[in-house]
């Protein structure tokens, strides 16, 4: 049967098989307890446990290995790949970016993620933050100051502060996924664009943010958080609908 006269029936059925796939092959990976960097059986036996034929297996590796899932080394053979946070980070900053085209939508609601996620950890963050690591927050603060004050942009600067504030939490998932909105949350404020008013302001916001967490007043900090995100949403809605009213900040 050619493509032109597959059916879009036909297409779900496949997609859905695939998918069904996908499903037994990660269950095959938990099943014999294999860990990241672990070899994955050969293709052969795959066919023959799984009961598919050798291409149909293919397309589900090549999806698995898109997720992440996999790791296809050519020459060495299939192994289960360590964590990777690069195929999220991906596909949420193409859904945000996309979403700036029409209602901004998906883009607002990745900045209520990631802010519900750094305010509601503030407070456990604060208590078991060190003097030594206050210090490293610090000087992110005052690097981002400087480079305000010279009129360029600070992200690297901006992302370490925001990295040290969660890193005390020794929490390996929370940093990956934290990373993964930082790199999205970059792409969208790139896209509906800064200004040298707003490098001052916003390195001043983290000067507050960073004198609250030393106090340990884990309210006041949470709070400077909160509004810390506010900008990003106004921008986001004026990029959006600039002829519509928005609250800007002066």
């Amino acid at each position: 049967m050619s493509n032109s006269t597959v059916t879009p029936k036909a297409r779900f059925s496949a997609q859905v098989r695939l998918r069904a796939l996908q499903a037994d092959i990660m269950e095959l990976i938990l099943s014999r307890d294999l860990d990241a960097g672990d070899p994955m059986p050969t293709e052969n036996e795959l066919c023959e446990v799984l009961g598919v034929g050798r291409n149909t297996l293919r397309e589900s590796l090549k999806v698995l290995q898109a997720l992440g899932v996999i790791e296809i080394r050519h020459g060495f053979g299939m192994f289960v790949a360590p964590s990777n946070f690069d195929a999220l980070a991906d596909g949420l900053t193409f859904r945000g970016r996309l979403s700036l085209r029409h209602e901004g939508l998906e883009a607002l609601q990745l900045v209520d993620i990631r802010q519900a996620l750094e305010a509601g950890l503030m407070a456990a963050c604060i208590a078991e933050m060190s003097d030594e690591h206050l210090l490293l927050i610090g000087a992110a603060v005052a690097k981002m100051e400087e480079l305000a004050n010279r009129g360029e942009s600070f992200a690297e600067a901006d992302a370490e502060f925001h990295r040290l504030l969660f890193e005390p939490l020794g929490n390996d998932l929370l940093m990956n996924l934290m990373s993964v909105f930082w790199k999205v949350y970059r792409k969208i404020h790139v896209q509906v664009g800064t200004g040298g008013t707003d490098l001052l302001r916003t390195a001043s916001e983290h000067r507050s943010i960073y004198e609250a967490v030393v106090a340990k007043d884990a309210v006041t900090a949470a709070a400077l958080l909160n509004s810390h995100f506010d900008g990003i949403r106004t921008k986001i809605k004026v990029f959006v609908d600039p002829n519509q009213p928005h609250n800007l900040a002066p």
